[in-house]
């Protein structure tokens, strides 16, 4: 379209508008990047450990959750193995569970219940498939529907074989949380998180795995050496230490998340209830709204990739950008 990217205020990916916290893009900067990189992200892993009352032996260090999820599926999953995951949801379960051979089974959420998943559908099919792994996004991506501490034991209580990959990429920004690291003594269940959306880190790709020893010690194995470079490493283990300026930035999110919803709201837009940031929009045809949006700088996402091609999705942004964004909502086609 000829629009200058670094001109777009971008809605459309959900990470923290305000970028990292000084300490941490001053600890990329001084990363050595003029040799190898700790293969096994001895000091990162132990930095977190502390952070999180674990062990070293309990985390893996990925480049991105997305890596970790790709690694999972090469290390658990053989052609034919069944892979349970509910939708709409984050299209990268599937891909990697495909690239692996995989036989998908899905529990897809109806418009009518706002595209909220019911738990006892789910272990349903849990008891009726008996999946090698259960993808389970939490909050979930687009839907930002969270699920309860007794709704996740509940999946792992269902098949002990069944591993659950519970993806808490969005954890930092969502409401009423509850501690998943106090269900790592389930043996069959993967914590996946990432430092990518709380720390504005995208560009380094850092992201972390919490399992038993065993779970962890599977992935190691299947990992390429120097899987996460220097200035990501460094990085990490700055923002870990940044929790406090992370909370600051969640209560301006989540401020922003608040503006917006009513603005829309009272211009007749129908918002989905979500718990996390982000949140769902119906806007008829989404793909026409996002690039009429996009032709005047700003860019939202088309939901049509998660089967929603009636829905956008809006993750906030500071609150003058957010009021930018409902100036253009008001003004169509200008």
């Amino acid at each position: 379209m000829g629009i200058p990217p670094e001109s777009i205020l971008d809605f459309s990916v959900s990470a923290n508008p305000f970028g990292p916290a000084p300490a941490v893009r001053s600890a990329a900067a001084v990363a050595p990047i003029d040799r190898y990189p700790d293969s096994a992200c001895i000091e990162l892993r132990g930095t977190i450990a502390r952070a999180l009352g674990l062990a070293p032996e309990n985390l893996f260090i990925g480049s991105g959750s997305m890596e970790i999820i790709r690694l999972l599926a090469l290390a658990y999953i053989s052609p034919g193995d069944r892979v349970l995951i509910p939708e709409p949801t984050f299209g990268e379960y599937e891909v990697a569970a495909k690239i692996m051979g995989a036989r998908i089974i899905r529990c897809r959420a109806g418009e009518g219940t706002g595209f909220r998943f019911e738990v006892n559908d789910l272990l349903a099919r849990i008891q009726e498939h008996h999946p090698r792994i259960v993808f389970l996004s939490n909050p979930n991506n687009p839907t930002g529907q969270y699920w309860r501490r007794d709704e996740v034991e509940s999946i792992l209580r269902a098949d002990a074989d069944a591993l659950l990959a519970l993806d808490e990429a969005y954890i930092a920004f969502t409401e009423d949380r509850w501690n998943a690291i106090d269900l790592l003594s389930y043996r069959n269940l993967l914590i996946i998180r990432s430092l990518t959306k709380d720390h504005a880190l995208a560009g380094l790709r850092i992201g972390y795995a919490v399992g038993s020893p065993e779970l962890i010690e599977t992935l190691r194995k299947v990992s390429p050496p120097w899987n996460v470079n220097a200035p990501a490493q460094y990085a990490a283990a700055a923002a870990i230490q940044e929790q406090a300026y992370v909370e600051r930035c969640r209560e301006q999110v989540l401020a922003a998340r608040d503006y917006l919803v009513k603005a829309l709201l009272q211009r007749g837009f129908r918002v989905l209830p979500t718990e996390a940031h982000f949140f769902l929009v119906k806007v008829g045809n989404a793909a026409v709204f996002r690039e009429d949006l996009l032709r005047r700088g700003i860019a939202v996402r088309d939901c049509t990739s998660f089967g929603l091609p009636e829905y956008i999705r809006i993750a906030p942004r500071t609150m003058p950008e957010c009021r930018k964004l409902i100036e253009a909502i008001d003004s169509p086609g200008k």
